[in-house]
């Protein structure tokens, strides 16, 4: 990471000082393009310095030294970048319009300026320490490996922390038996085609024992005619994998080798491999496989005879199952946690094992619950910290003492040591562009579910995210974090409708580690209660729990990045001093924050490109904001904001401008949910990718008639739409190409809304919200190939929508609510929405029978019914839906509740396959405040 440091800073500085824009003055010039010169130098020591570091090989103290002190000049070197651009900012407001602006005026700018003199000075000794550091590497002879790759982490002093798994006794496992079973069940299957059974999960989690307990099981021996185990080391060699494969297979049926296997060159080798499994059924297991190209080089060796071969790949990194599918067939199996008994269980075995009888006492019993919360259900992190209590007194004083201290004893304990090494491990192993990536989740509380789409925005504000050619900065961090999902590094906490992943989390002991290399490295510093000081270089400040008067004592820093969390006041004499005091801010995070003003003069933080005030009191943008260069996202839903100076037009970098509230204290209605007055001049705003939502009572057709020049939207909200704007923004739409989103309110729900003008659509729209009355379904929405989501509310249509709906091929959820259909009936046909995993229909009064032929509705999870006064009884063809997961009935009447009675309902035969049925009634006057009762069928409570 500390190479990581500077490659960053590195690029920096070529961006802007070496362009084609750029005309500094030629002194200038030429020495910052010596500093760059000089650190990439060191660039080599660096990166041998951090696999050293990650392998956690001891460094003289002399590298350790020269390591921070490069760390700290690249440091004072990027403050002098962020400050001298803001110093022109401040001298040109005018002139200077962002990176461009300054590059290509600086030239003629820079010789006005009056501290031409210091600012040369501060240059210059940044460069003579640059050339210090680097004659002090040469002087001492440091040496480089040549083991800058990020796998080199792994090549350092390696010793398998595997092996303790493969000798584990049937009686120390917990918790494996079900996906044990599910193994065994895919391996011996009667299938004559070549599979690969991958395990998959973050380090830990048990995927050798798992895999080991299969492997030696008598079913497997029964089954296969050879067998082989083989350890993937980090620097494994494909030649002496094959050849140990090879070597175990003839073992096992006690066989000499092949001859010459030792001595052929590669494509022998595999030849003689091919030839010796070609007959045979034939099982291999390859543990903990990193590199996603692994099968590439190993499937040419394994023979998809017609014997049912078997290969079975344990690793962290989902890719390399994935990289499998394009040769042979996949089943995968995503190992969970243990569950709460199960961890519970193997915590006493190895907390207890030799006292107590196993059994923990009870005045322990909640501590060690708390102490095992931590652990989340990981078996190796239960075995190494149940184990360190073994050795300790049965006392709350020790329990309570490694509890507040787990953090720290990861670090330094040497019963703890293996956790840290196979957790630090996946770390070590991400390209160096994940690792600030993966560092920056930190920065957020413990137990905190983190929203992805505002975690991608802050990596892009942070410069973190590289473009690429054809796809937007918010697609490639989406890359980003699917990778890091998918090395079992980033868990999943709230999945959207479609599949996407909506929030993540860390482990909490993953989380200790970051905390530790974020501290380690100078990325971030965390502010809470347990520790409330701070010494030392940072540009990050995450401040959880603490009082403001903590920050005062940051005076004139060089933060670029604050997160705040869990305040409880805000006082403003901070706010007053905050402009002097975070003037170099790039991303300010009030969200929550019990905040109701910004300062007036917010707009000098030049480098702001990351503005949250959602969920907060403010009420009023500042007219300064158009000062705001740089700003790329500016959150302002849930706040009081509802007027936008006219000055946003002049944000010309602005991607995303949420701003809209919704009050839940009252019924839904087109009421409950308010846009924004946005200016003229909107139509500026060229990378605009997310406006969401507009008021249309203010601006009128002008206004709409601008939103058509965002070419670049993705997600567009409306509020207020008339008669008088509607043909307006029909030709608005067709012309933005990228649309993936719109939602159209209308002014009042007898308004109409008449968007059968638009003849093409933008053909990448997934999601569509229609709030208002439709004469009929617009013509064109049954023809979008990419729709996900559609939901209608108010529309009064006539005509049954299904039959116009049904043969959508994409479409996963369909939300028919509020008066949206007049009709008495709805049908759904065989074949009919042959995607669709949610149906809602909710308030629709006048609905008397919902029929489902058989075939219909093939993968529906999810079905959401009421309250229709006039549906008497439980629809006819829910028996067809068998992968019916959860069926709600919401507000129904008394007889069509008993109509499900097991006794003597006669409808309850209809719905007795679904696993969970709620029946919910209104609570309070929210339209979502409800109270649901879990209904069972006889059948399933046994």
């Amino acid at each position: 990471m500390a190479e990581r440091v500077v490659s960053s800073l590195i690029d920096r500085l070529l961006i802007s000082l070496l362009s084609e824009e750029a005309t500094l003055l030629r002194d200038i010039h030429e020495e910052v393009a010596d500093i760059k010169d000089e650190l990439e130098s060191i660039q080599s020591f660096l990166k041998d310095a951090d696999v050293r570091a990650a392998a956690e090989e001891d460094m003289s103290e002399g590298v350790k030294t020269w390591v921070k002190q490069v760390k700290e000049v690249a440091f004072r070197m990027d403050v002098f970048m962020d400050e001298y651009l803001l110093e022109m900012a401040q001298h040109h407001p005018h002139r200077v319009q962002g990176f461009s602006g300054f590059l290509y005026k600086s030239a003629r700018l820079f010789s006005m300026l009056r501290p031409h003199h210091e600012t040369a000075t501060k240059i210059q000794k940044i460069k003579a320490t640059v050339q210090k550091i680097k004659a002090r590497s040469e002087r001492y002879g440091f040496q480089s490996t040549g083991q800058g790759s990020s796998s080199g982490a792994r090549n350092v002093r390696w010793q398998d922390p595997r092996m303790a798994s493969l000798f584990l006794e049937d009686v120390a496992v917990v918790g494996i038996e079900s996906p044990k079973d599910e193994l065994i069940g895919w391996l011996i299957k009667e299938d004559s085609y070549r599979t690969v059974v991958s395990v998959v999960g973050m380090g830990g989690l048990g995927k050798t024992t798992l895999a080991k307990k299969v492997y030696d099981h008598h079913m497997m021996r029964e089954h296969f005619d050879c067998h082989a185990w083989i350890s993937v080391t980090p620097s494994y060699n494909m030649m002496d994998l094959v050849r140990s494969m090879v070597k175990q297979f003839c073992e096992a049926r006690k066989e000499f080798p092949p001859e010459g296997i030792d001595s052929v060159d590669k494509t022998s080798l595999i030849s003689k491999a091919r030839k010796y499994l070609q007959e045979k059924r034939y099982v291999v297991v390859f543990d903990d496989v990193w590199e996603i190209d692994f099968w590439g080089e190993l499937e040419h060796a394994l023979p998809d005879n017609t014997k049912g071969p078997r290969i079975l790949i344990t690793t962290r990194n989902l890719d390399v199952a994935n990289f499998c599918k394009k040769s042979s067939h996949v089943k995968v199996h995503n190992l969970q946690p243990l569950l709460p008994n199960k961890a519970w269980e193997l915590f006493c075995k190895r907390a207890f094992q030799f006292e107590l009888e196993g059994h923990c006492p009870p005045m322990l019993e909640k501590l060690s619950h708390d102490i095992l919360e931590k652990c989340e259900g990981l078996p190796l992190a239960i075995v190494a910290i149940g184990g360190l209590l073994s050795t300790k007194d049965k006392t709350l004083f020790e329990w309570q003492k490694l509890h507040d201290s787990l953090g720290f004893e990861l670090g330094i304990n040497p019963h703890l040591a293996s956790v840290s090494k196979i957790l630090s491990l996946s770390f070590e192993d991400l390209p160096y562009n994940l690792k600030s990536c993966f560092l920056y989740l930190g920065m957020y509380p413990v137990d905190y579910s983190i929203s992805c789409v505002r975690l991608i925005r802050q990596w892009i504000a942070e410069g973190f995210v590289k473009a690429k050619e054809g796809k937007t900065f918010e697609e490639v961090a989406e890359e980003y974090l699917t990778e890091l999902i998918h090395r079992s590094l980033v868990q999943v906490s709230k999945v959207n409708f479609d599949g996407k992943v909506r929030q993540c989390r860390l482990h909490d002991l993953f989380r200790e580690i970051v905390l530790r290399k974020m501290k380690d490295l100078s990325f971030c510093y965390v502010l809470s209660k347990q520790e409330s000081n701070f010494e030392g270089l940072t540009r990050r400040m995450s401040v959880d729990r603490v009082s403001y008067d903590v920050l005062k004592g940051f005076e004139d820093t060089c933060i670029h990045s604050l997160l705040l969390f869990n305040l409880d006041e805000s006082p403003k004499s901070f706010m007053s001093t905050f402009l002097v005091d975070f003037k170099l801010l790039k991303i300010m995070d009030f969200e929550d924050a019990p905040l109701d003003c910004i300062p007036e003069d917010v707009g000098v933080l030049f480098h702001l490109r990351y503005l949250s005030l959602r969920n907060t009191k403010v009420k009023i943008l500042p007219k300064s904001i158009g000062k705001l260069q740089n700003l790329e996202t500016l959150d302002l839903k849930q706040s009081l904001v509802y007027d936008i100076a006219v000055e946003i037009s002049k944000l010309c970098k602005l991607r995303h401008l949420i701003a809209y509230s919704r009050n839940y204290q009252i019924e839904f209605s087109l009421a409950r949910e308010r846009g924004v007055k946005i200016p003229k001049g909107v139509g500026s705003l060229m990378y605009l990718q997310k406006l969401y939502h507009v008021d249309l009572n203010h601006g009128g057709v002008d206004l709409v008639k601008e939103l058509g020049q965002l070419s670049q939207l993705r997600k567009l909200g409306v509020k207020n739409l008339s008669k008088e704007t509607m043909s307006s923004l029909c030709i608005s739409i067709e012309k933005m190409n990228h649309l993936q989103s719109l939602d159209i309110s209308s002014i009042s729900e007898d308004e109409i809304i008449d968007l059968q003008t638009i003849s093409s659509p933008p053909q990448c729209l997934q999601r569509i919200y229609l709030k208002g009355c439709l004469e009929k379904l617009p013509g064109w929405i049954p023809k979008l190939q990419h729709l996900v989501r559609l939901r209608i509310y108010w529309s009064r249509l006539n005509e049954d929508p299904l039959k116009a709906l049904q043969n959508l091929p994409n479409l996963l959820e369909l939300g028919i609510l509020h008066q949206a259909y007049s009709g008495e009936q709805l049908y759904f046909r065989t074949g009919g929405f042959p995607k669709l995993r949610k149906l809602t229909l909710r308030y629709l009064d006048e609905l008397k029978s919902l029929i489902i032929d058989e075939g219909a509705l093939p993968l529906i999870e999810n079905l959401d019914i009421g309250p229709c006064p006039k549906l008497k009884e439980v629809p006819f063809g829910i028996q067809h839906l068998r992968n019916l997961k959860t069926l709600a009935f919401f507000y129904m009447s008394k007889e069509f509740e008993e109509s499900l009675n097991y006794e003597v309902g006669p409808c309850y035969w209809i719905a007795e396959h679904i696993p969970v049925i709620l029946l919910c009634y209104k609570v309070g006057t929210q339209y979502d405040g409800y109270d649901s009762r879990r209904f069972r069928f006889k059948h399933l409570e046994r």
